[in-house]
C-alpha cells in the first residue's frame, strides 16, 4: 500500500494513490457488482456502492455519514456519489458560451439556512443565504477532517444495463465562500457561479444542495464484458442448504 504524510508529520498508508485505481481494485469492485446482479439487484443506490467500495478496499461503510464520510479506511475517508447515466464513457453536457464540459450533478445533502443560520427569508439576501448553504456543507467537511487525514470525493457513474462504468476521485476541501456569486434561476432555485462556471444549485423548497462536478480526463473507465444472468431461486436455496424447519409458524395466544 502507498504511504502518505499526514498533517502531524507521521505517515499512514492509503489504499491507492489519489484517482489511481489499479486492476485488482477494479476487479474487486466488478466482482461485487456481478454478485449483486446475479442475486437480482438491477441497480445500485449510493449506499449499495459505498458497501461495494468498502468491501473492495477492506474498509468500513457507515450506515449514516460522519460529516461527509461514507467510507473509511486507516485514516482515509470518502464521500461516495453514484450517478446513473446512459453513456458513462462518453457523456457530455453543454456548459454554455460555446464550451462543452462533462459534468455531473451530485446531490450532496439538505442544507437549511433557515434551521442552521436562522435566516427567515432566504430571498432577502441571496449572497448571505448562499454563503450559509456553503458554510453548512463546509462544517460537514470539517467534521470528517477532524477524524481523517485524507478526505476524498469518489464518484461512480454507472449503466447497469450495458455494464459500463466510470470512476474518479478528488480531494475534498472546504469551499471559499467569497469565490462564489449567488443568483436565482427561472425556477426560483439558487445558483452559484465561480469564474463564469455554474458550481452549485440550492433549492429553497426542500433545501437540496447539488454540486456540479466536472469529470476529469483522468477518470477510469471499465466495463463487465460478460452478461450477468440472475441466479435461479432453487440454485440459491441449494447453496444456503435451507431446510423446511427453518420456517417457523408463530402461534399467537
Amino acid at each position: 500500500m502507498p504511504r502518505v504524510k499526514t498533517r502531524d508529520g507521521t505517515y499512514k498508508h492509503e489504499p491507492h494513490p489519489l484517482n489511481q485505481f489499479d486492476e485488482s481494485l477494479l476487479v474487486g469492485i466488478g466482482k461485487r457488482i456481478v454478485h449483486r446482479k446475479a442475486v437480482g439487484m438491477a441497480d445500485l443506490a449510493g449506499d449499495d456502492f459505498a458497501n461495494i467500495f468498502a468491501e473492495a478496499i477492506g474498509g468500513m461503510s457507515f450506515r449514516k455519514p460522519v460529516g461527509v464520510a461514507d467510507v473509511a479506511w486507516n485514516g482515509c475517508c470518502w464521500s461516495i456519489k453514484t450517478v446513473s447515466n446512459q453513456h458513462p464513457h462518453r457523456f457530455m453536457v453543454g456548459a454554455g458560451g460555446g464550451k462543452r464540459r462533462r459534468i455531473l450533478r451530485l446531490i450532496s445533502g439538505r442544507n437549511s439556512p433557515v434551521y442552521s443560520a436562522g435566516i427567515d427569508n432566504p430571498f432577502a439576501d441571496l449572497q448571505a443565504t448562499g454563503n450559509a448553504v456553503l458554510a453548512i456543507y463546509n462544517e460537514r467537511i470539517e467534521k470528517a477532517r477532524r477524524d481523517h487525514d485524507d478526505v476524498r470525493l469518489l464518484v461512480f457513474v454507472r449503466n447497469m444495463a450495458t455494464q459500463e462504468f466510470t470512476i474518479f476521485e478528488r480531494p475534498i476541501h472546504p469551499f471559499v465562500l467569497n469565490d462564489y456569486t449567488w443568483t436565482t434561476n427561472d425556477k426560483g432555485n439558487f445558483e452559484a457561479h465561480c469564474a463564469g462556471e455554474h458550481a452549485f444549485t440550492w433549492q429553497p423548497h426542500g433545501s437540496q444542495f447539488t454540486i456540479l462536478e466536472s469529470v476529469p480526463d483522468s477518470a477510469t473507465r471499465f466495463k463487465i464484458r460478460n452478461r450477468v444472468s440472475m441466479l435461479e431461486m432453487q440454485h440459491v436455496l441449494r447453496l444456503t442448504r435451507i431446510r423446511p424447519e427453518w420456517i417457523e409458524v408463530i402461534d399467537e395466544d
